[in-house]
């Protein structure tokens, strides 16, 4: 359960600012849509809550039951999955998600083999990545990120790549595995974040 706090938040680069004065609270059990067309900041700012990118201006706060974070352990608590994010293509499905759950342990009950037959990739287990077409790999990167036991779990343009199958999968991932979490979305396609109960307008804050 966590929750994260937003005040005055401010991040550009050079002299352009992406995003000022952030204000906002996102609480454990929701899930927000982080909306706004190409190059608007919507990753900037999903960057920004995951903990991985500093602020100019105000500060991001984030805290679990009777306890507050540092900025340098909120990555223990964040799972993620996003287009510059790539998975290692030497490695097997396998490899990989037993790789991963090395440093960030799966939900209760779940199994590496439980998650490559729900992916659908039995046939593919044993296979190099670097031999996935793209719904594939972004199968995977899913994978790695809903299953994560964390209390956070962040998507950017979570259906890149995906067929009409894909996407499907994925709603039922969102549907059994992060009703009880904080689920932000970053997108400008409403099929990725229609779920979403609160939508944070990347416009609102230029």
């Amino acid at each position: 359960m966590m929750t994260i706090s937003l005040s005055d938040a401010g991040k550009r680069y050079n002299r352009d600012w992406i995003f000022r004065h952030v204000t906002y609270q996102l609480s454990p059990g929701h899930s927000y849509a982080i909306t706004g067309p190409n190059g608007s900041g919507k990753s900037t700012l999903l960057q920004a809550i995951s903990g991985s990118l500093l602020l100019n201006e105000g500060k991001c706060e984030w805290s679990l039951p009777q306890k507050s974070l540092t900025p340098e352990n909120v990555y223990r608590h964040v799972s993620i999955c996003a287009p510059y994010l790539e998975l290692i293509e030497e490695m097997t499905a396998k490899e990989f998600l037993d790789f991963h759950q090395g440093f960030k342990p799966f939900l209760p009950g779940v199994t590496t083999q439980s998650i490559i037959e729900i992916l659908g990739l039995e046939k593919a287990t044993h296979k190099q990545s670097r031999f996935y077409s793209s719904g594939m790999k972004q199968r995977v990167k899913l994978a790695q990120c809903i299953f994560s036991d964390t209390p956070l779990v962040l998507l950017d343009e979570p259906c890149t790549n995906l067929d009409s199958t894909g996407i499907n999968l994925y709603h039922s991932l969102i549907q059994q595995y992060c009703t009880n979490r904080l689920v932000v979305v970053s997108s400008n396609d409403e099929v990725e974040y229609g779920f979403c109960t609160e939508r944070i307008n990347m416009a609102d804050w230029k």
